[in-house]
């Protein structure tokens, strides 16, 4: 379970709030996601198309929840 990418290149949501949230890198070819509250954990690793897939679907979601 190592690391994937530099410390720098994590980053977090501007929405996060309350140390609810994850943390994203693209240093590499794939997407890794991990919990911020545990950034020794284990990473989701996804491939970049998967995760524009998900991002465009966010909105929508969200939205659909709103409803």
């Amino acid at each position: 379970m190592g690391a994937t990418a530099t410390p720098a290149a994590w980053r977090k949501s501007s929405r996060s709030c309350q140390g609810n949230c994850v943390e994203v890198s693209l240093a590499s070819p794939l997407v890794a996601v991990r919990d911020s509250k545990d950034p020794n954990g284990p990473e989701l690793l996804i491939s970049r198309e998967a995760w524009r897939r998900f991002l465009r679907r966010v909105p929508e979601r969200h939205s659909e929840a709103a409803n």
